[in-house]
């Protein structure tokens, strides 16, 4: 029983997030809008919460666009996300 345990595997599960490019003022850094909805503990209303994080970006994305950003290991002081693909670009 000896399993062919490829590299990925051995890393683990990857987080995969999806959200809008807010801003490409960087060089090759974006920043990538999370947006989630929660329902508040106490009265159960649906909220409306959002993350900025800092994604590594060689794809040359714009601003608007959706993507898919994936985690990986710290790449700058801020930088823990890479661009994987677009999914929808900016018209």
């Amino acid at each position: 029983m000896s399993e062919q345990v490829t590299d990925a595997q051995q890393r683990g599960r990857r987080k995969v997030r999806r959200g809008l490019v807010v801003s490409n003022k960087m060089q090759k850094t974006v920043v990538v809008l999370l947006a989630r909805k929660v329902q508040h503990p106490l009265y159960g209303k649906t909220v409306n919460k959002s993350t900025r994080v800092k994604a590594h970006d060689e794809l040359s994305c714009d601003q608007g666009d959706t993507v898919e950003i994936v985690e990986t290991r710290p790449l700058s002081r801020e930088k823990r996300w890479r661009v994987s693909r677009i999914i929808e670009k900016v018209k």
